[in-house]
């Protein structure tokens, strides 16, 4: 598909930086999640993943996928479901394991591939037989695994699911890998690795014997993290085994359905491998829109709706036919 070159975001005056747009939602957007009800849904491994649902009665439904060490309360998931919701959709936001504010029961964690737990999901929805048009919806980490579950499926996808979007993706994981361990994003690196290191201080008292932090201090960027848990825990012979195989840009090829792909270009959670011009102007279905700003998972603009334009462009995108 062609290269959406123009995009209509335009940033707030006083949020020119990409590191700004990052983190002001983190800092100054909140919302409350009453409208969510909750589910609890068990895995074949005896595991359970927390869906939250927040219904409209309606006969679509949006499946969203968060980022890294976020959740179905994070606020850009939040803001998502509500503009869904105002739009006629219903929404189902699903937290990874380990990301609901309960520690999963087995040693496996959530990584960029886990493509199997996405299924479950999507197919818990499906047989509930209440909608006729899914959508896949995912932030960051949740881009790359919507990416990578839709180019693995190809044309064998659910007939139910009709479109996706996707914002802020890592679609090169070593590319972004290597960036986020760059100076200017330790201030991220070090948000992550703590929040981490308290699961796998969880799983230890879970499963003493299984796993351990020693010398975790010495653990610097998701290189050490992905050689020490990800991969080993995951079945990856290292972490570059787990970024080849579970990196979506590799099945961009593959998506047979309508796809909308934002990366802003000032996001400094992605290098240059993560915007990928060739493989969505060969594409039938993949767009690849990207605004000069917008920073990661940020896109903020102000207007009486508390709406931003990441979720804006979602409906628009998702109402085109």
């Amino acid at each position: 598909m062609p290269l959406i070159n123009k995009s209509s975001y335009c940033v707030p005056l006083y949020l020119q930086n990409g590191h700004l747009q990052s983190i002001y939602p983190t800092l100054f957007r909140k919302f409350d999640t009453d409208s969510y009800q909750r589910e609890r849904i068990f895995t074949p491994d005896d595991d359970f993943l927390d869906i939250d649902w927040s219904r409209t009665g309606s006969s679509k439904l949006a499946i969203i996928s968060h980022g890294l060490e976020g959740s179905s309360n994070s606020n850009y998931v939040v803001g998502m479901v509500k503009m869904l919701n105002r739009n006629g959709w219903d929404a189902l936001a699903w937290n990874y394991r380990s990301c609901s504010g309960e520690i999963n029961r087995q040693l496996r964690f959530y990584n960029s591939g886990t493509i199997d737990d996405l299924e479950l999901v999507i197919q818990h929805a499906v047989k509930t037989g209440s909608y006729k048009e899914i959508v896949l919806i995912g932030f960051s980490m949740g881009g790359n695994l919507t990416l990578l579950y839709l180019g693995n499926k190809g044309s064998r996808v659910d007939s139910k699911i009709a479109r996706s979007v996707v914002f802020s993706v890592p679609c090169d994981l070593k590319a972004s890998t290597q960036e986020l361990a760059k100076f200017k994003n330790k201030i991220y690196m070090r948000r992550f690795l703590i929040t981490l290191h308290q699961k796998i201080r969880a799983k230890m008292e879970l499963m003493p014997g299984l796993i351990n932090d020693d010398g975790y201090h010495l653990i610097k960027d998701f290189k050490d993290y992905d050689d020490r848990y990800t991969a080993p825990i995951h079945g990856f012979k290292n972490a570059e085994d787990y970024w080849s195989k579970c990196s979506s840009n590799r099945f961009i090829s593959e998506i047979k359905i309508p796809t909308l792909m934002v990366n802003a270009r000032n996001d400094p959670f992605i290098a240059d491998g993560c915007y990928p011009v060739k493989e969505t102007s060969n594409s039938k279905y993949v767009y690849l829109e990207m605004p000069k700003s917008g920073g990661h998972v940020g896109f903020i603009q102000f207007n009486k709706d508390k709406s931003y334009w990441s979720e804006e462009r979602a409906i628009e995108f998702l109402k085109h036919r």
